[in-house]
């Protein structure tokens, strides 16, 4: 039997990419939703809902990122000079944002200055995000093997679109995350948010898809060709039935339900930016099987990767059953 060492690469970066956006998404949209709650005691609940697990959730974006770099070179080296200024924007963002979490428990004086900088590291790291995807999905100019477009191609209005979708996704995952994690009147303002939240994600998927499908010949045969179109039809049923669950759960008072289901939200779109794009890593330019790295480095790499994420989702899993249920009011991040 031929093993396909590129495609299961593929699959291990699909996942790390999918782990870090509905782990990291919450506590970027709980940043996000900062300057919408006005008092220090809200807010130090908020960042205490995230804080023993946001540094955790982004190893996957370095675990994704390093996989494409090591397994994906050809990759690699097409999307990141399309990419260069969305993806160091994101970095700083995600600084910033670290950076608050720690210094923002030690000063009395510089307290504005550090909530500033925690709300907004958010929105740029999910803002910068977004239009990277945009600029993805809607394609990177390539030429002899390397990127042959400009440097401002990866702004325009698709990936300007994409990057404010991105925000209110987020900004669901975060409102359902302070559902789940928080009580009292905190609780009651976050349900709020995730019921208008909820409704524009929704629309932004429908608006989404069908934009994208007139974007490239390519994505319109991915999505009404055989046998996708029954996906096609299955898709929209499973985005309203994980909408009816998100109002149920908000409705009935189950706080978990919410959360769950605004997963699912985000998963039902990831698989459908992967049936658009399989079998190319860069739509309509470079197939997976072109980008990979020689069968040798994938074996090696992929023996390392098989002891590493096990620990990875071991220790992830322990963290987030140790600070599992709602959260103290009083309780401080130190």
């Amino acid at each position: 039997m031929v093993i396909d060492y590129a495609f299961i690469w593929a699959a291990i970066i699909a996942f790390a990419v999918l782990a870090y956006v509905i782990l990291d998404g919450f506590d970027l949209g709980v940043g996000i939703l900062f300057p919408f709650f006005k008092t220090k005691h809200d807010r130090d609940q908020m960042m205490n809902s995230v804080a023993p697990v946001w540094d955790g959730n982004e190893t996957w974006l370095v675990l994704g990122g390093g996989g494409l770099f090591a397994v994906f070179p050809l990759a690699y080296a097409t999307i990141m000079p399309a990419l260069y200024m969305p993806i160091i924007l994101m970095l700083l963002g995600l600084i910033f944002r670290g950076v608050a979490f720690e210094y923002r428990w030690r000063t009395k004086r510089w307290l504005g200055v550090w909530d500033v900088a925690f709300a907004g590291g958010s929105f740029v790291a999910t803002f910068m995000q977004g239009i990277a995807l945009g600029a993805l999905v809607q394609g990177i100019p390539v030429a002899n093997r390397a990127y042959s477009g400009g440097w401002w191609d990866w702004l325009t209005p698709f990936s300007i679109a994409t990057g404010m979708a991105l925000v209110i996704g987020y900004v669901l995952l975060g409102s359902t995350w302070l559902v789940f994690r928080t009580q009292g009147a905190l609780r009651s303002r976050a349900r709020r948010f995730a019921v208008i939240s909820a409704v524009l994600t929704v629309l932004a998927m429908g608006i989404f898809s069908l934009w994208t499908v007139m974007l490239k010949p390519l994505y319109i045969n991915r999505w009404f060709g055989y046998p996708n179109m029954f996906f096609s039809i299955i898709v929209p049923l499973l985005v309203l039935g994980c909408a009816y669950q998100i109002y149920r759960g908000l409705r009935d008072d189950r706080d978990h339900l919410p959360f769950v289901a605004a997963l699912g939200l985000f998963v039902l779109g990831y698989i459908g930016i992967g049936i658009s794009f399989y079998p190319y890593i860069v739509p309509d330019s470079v197939t997976i099987q072109d980008a990979a790295a020689p069968d040798s480095s994938l074996k090696f790499l992929l023996v390392g990767t098989a002891f590493l994420i096990p620990i990875i989702l071991l220790y992830t899993g322990y963290a987030y059953w140790v600070f599992r249920g709602k959260i103290d009011p009083d309780e401080g991040y130190h």
